[in-house]
């Protein structure tokens, strides 16, 4: 089987360690992101950061518990499956936080995945939906970002 990779992006006007806090903070999480119906630290964990495990349910009822990999305030975080629907036989993702300007972010999401036969044989179809639920979750995120706070001008 093969590893199916897309990005996507968007530039946000505010400092990229505004962004970075408001995407890792699991108690305003479901403000923003449209695509989750659920949103949880798991075992106990106040804040997320590297180890800690998250469970994430879809709108459509399909959840994944993931562990953090990485989680460099404000540059960049991972996450890898821990457990999730069998369509998946592996599934990473991460976020990158770019300065692209004073007060401003470039946003990038990466997902990488694998899917299990028989799903591979409709890989491309889940691929659109799933690059379309992103660019929707990036839109809603710099619409909630940018009216949550501010931008500092000088």
């Amino acid at each position: 089987m093969k590893t199916t990779k897309f990005t996507e992006s968007i530039i946000i006007d505010r400092k990229p360690e505004v962004v970075f806090d408001f995407t890792q903070d699991y108690n305003i999480r479901l403000t923003w992101d449209t695509f989750l119906r659920k949103a949880d630290l798991l075992y106990g964990a106040k804040e997320a950061g590297a180890g800690v495990k998250t469970l994430c349910v879809a709108k459509n009822g399909i959840g994944m518990v993931t562990e953090y990999v990485s989680f460099n305030r404000p540059k960049v975080t991972a996450i890898k499956m821990i457990d999730g629907p069998y369509m998946f036989k592996s599934f990473l993702g991460s976020w990158t936080f770019k300065e692209t300007g004073e007060h401003q972010t470039e946003v990038i999401f990466l997902y990488a995945y694998e899917f299990r036969f028989p799903f591979s044989l409709i890989s491309t179809v889940i691929k659109i939906k799933l690059q379309k639920e992103v660019k929707k979750r990036l839109v809603d995120l710099k619409a909630n970002v940018e009216k949550s706070e501010p931008a500092i001008t000088l």
